[in-house]
Formats: C-alpha cells, sequence, structure tokens
C-alpha cells in the first residue's frame, strides 16, 4: 500500500499555529515521523491560501524537502499556489491534489502538471457534485478526466483517479458505492491509471473514538477491491497492522482471519458473511457491526457499538 501521509493539514490547531509563526522545526518533524512510520509521500495540505501563497507554498516545499526526500503532494484549490510549489520543488516528482471535471479546474490544472512533470490526482466530481453511484463516477472518469489527459498527451501512468471518500456520518449510502467505483476503475483504462482515495473521510464527523476502527475496516474492503494508494494517517499504527496482515496474508490470529476474509469476500466480488465471525469476540463483533454500516445494510448512529441490535436499512 502506497501512503500519502495527511497530517501536514491546516483543519490540525497545531498545523495552523506553526504556519502562523513560520515554525519550521514543527513541520520538519512532523515530516520525518510520517516518513519513519512508513509514508511513502506526503500531502501538504495549506489551505487556499489567497493572501499569502506566494510566500507559503514555496517556503513549506522549502522547509519539507530540507529532512525528507519523499514525494510532496499540494493539496489546495489554489492553482497559483500550486504553481508556486512547483517552482520551488528541488527533489522527487511532486503530486498535485486536485483537479476536477470542473471546466474551469480541468482546463487549468493538467496543464500544470504537465508543464511541471507532476502526477495528477483527479476527482470523479463534476458540476453538480459528487455523485452516489459507482457508475456514475466511473462514467466521470471516462467522459471527462481521462480524455482530457489524452487531449493533453499527459501521461495515464501520471494520473491518480479519486472516487472520492465521504463519511459514514451523513453520507452513508456513498461508501458502498465507493468499492464498486475502485474495483470497476481497474479496467477503466489499459493501462489503467492508479486509483487513490483519502481515507479518513469516512470516518469524519464521527466521535474520536470510533474513528480508527471505521478507518482500518474500510481500509480491508478497499484493498479487497483493489486500492493499492491512499492518503492516510502512517501514524495509527492499527491501520498500520492491518495493511500488514493483508499484504502478507498473516492469519495468525482471529482477528487478522476476520480482515482477511473481508479482503477476500471483497476481492470475490462476494458480501461479506457472518459466518466468517466470531460475535462472541469483541473485537470480531466491532468490526462486523462497521462492515454493516460501511455497506449500508444498517442505520449510522454514533453509539453504533454500544447497540445490541442494529436498525436495518429499510
Amino acid at each position: 500500500m502506497y501512503i500519502i501521509g495527511e497530517n501536514i493539514h491546516i483543519i490540525s490547531q497545531g498545523v495552523k499555529d506553526a504556519l502562523a509563526a513560520r515554525d519550521a522545526r514543527f513541520f520538519q518533524e512532523l515530516a520525518v515521523k510520517q516518513v519513519e512510520a512508513g509514508a511513502q509521500a506526503l500531502d501538504l495540505n495549506m489551505g487556499p491560501r489567497k493572501k499569502d501563497w506566494d510566500e507559503v507554498f514555496p517556503w513549506i516545499v522549502k522547509t519539507v524537502e530540507a529532512v525528507v526526500d519523499v514525494p510532496l503532494s499540494f493539496d489546495t484549490t489554489n492553482v497559483d499556489g500550486m504553481e508556486a510549489a512547483l517552482k520551488a520543488v528541488t527533489k522527487t516528482q511532486p503530486i498535485l491534489n486536485s483537479t476536477s471535471a470542473e471546466p474551469e479546474r480541468l482546463e487549468r490544472v493538467p496543464l500544470l502538471a504537465k508543464q511541471y512533470n507532476a502526477r495528477l490526482i483527479a476527482l470523479t466530481m463534476g458540476k453538480s457534485g459528487i455523485p452516489v453511484s459507482a457508475d456514475e463516477r466511473v462514467g466521470i472518469a471516462l467522459e471527462a478526466l481521462i480524455p482530457r489527459m489524452v487531449e493533453l498527451d499527459f501521461p495515464i501512468s501520471d494520473l491518480i483517479i479519486d472516487p472520492l471518500v465521504l463519511t459514514v456520518s451523513g453520507c452513508q449510502p456513498y461508501c458502498p458505492e465507493l468499492i464498486g467505483a475502485v474495483q470497476t476503475l481497474q479496467f477503466a483504462w489499459d493501462p489503467p491509471p492508479a486509483i487513490s482515495v483519502g481515507l479518513s473521510n469516512v470516518s469524519n464527523a464521527v466521535p474520536r473514538e470510533n474513528r480508527a476502527l471505521i478507518n482500518r475496516t474500510y481500509c480491508a474492503m478497499l484493498m479487497g477491491a483493489g486500492l493499492q494508494m491512499m492518503i492516510a494517517d502512517p501514524l495509527d499504527r492499527q491501520l498500520q497492522e492491518t495493511i500488514r496482515i493483508i499484504e502478507q496474508r498473516d492469519d495468525s490470529t482471529a482477528v487478522g482471519r476476520l480482515y482477511l476474509a473481508l479482503h477476500d469476500r471483497v476481492a470475490g466480488m462476494e458480501e461479506p458473511q457472518a459466518d466468517d465471525v466470531d460475535m462472541t469476540d469483541p473485537e470480531q463483533a466491532a468490526i462486523w457491526k462497521t462492515v454493516q454500516i460501511l455497506l449500508n445494510k444498517v442505520i449510522y448512529a454514533d453509539s453504533y457499538l454500544q447497540q445490541g441490535e442494529l436498525a436495518a436499512v429499510v
């Protein structure tokens, strides 16, 4: 699994404060921690920076490049900020995060990626927003995103399609459709573009104590769908352990066998089965309840792990 570390994100108060103070050491330590934990690239989300983008983006590139050699992903809606960051890169091939199928963005951002030899994350989102169904999301990739790359002679090997993870809290029907989109996008082109998702988006607006479980359970299912790249927290040791179990086929523990069963069911285009679970084991029971939520089989509630019975979706 290729992990793009997510922890340098303007939504974090620590990042906000460090950026305001231009605290280089803060960012360098966080960058090194993520790479040492297994991140193969780093996402730098500074926000749109409408007033100081021409100074901030080069500064963060120089600061982080001083201590790590991995690709940097520039996560912003500010296209001028993207270019300022790209101009400052001196090491490995960067990533632009992101374009979408919205006409103005699809016009400008791929040109920028090609000019500066950057990889490009492209979101399956158009003028009307993010569609629910897998087919509609794949359709955006096939009808808008990939044709634009072909028009520009942009290497498909440098294209990364993001079919967009949305939170189980409020956007629950999107969760199983995302699995279908990942499965289908692998056959969208020959050779296919890479596929990546923002994993932790699935647990946005969820109580903190439930987030990690939801993230790693979804990760196991998405790996079954064929996912090989994601923006995620490399410092989450349980997530890393779940990835290791699946990649190494480690069936030495009951929980490991359950994660492998989830992975294999999805890989075989099958529904996960209750027979795969020992419901007398609280950890397995919690994973199974999470699976039912992610498949939109039962209605999500913040207290779902404490509920003896889950309400079925009508």
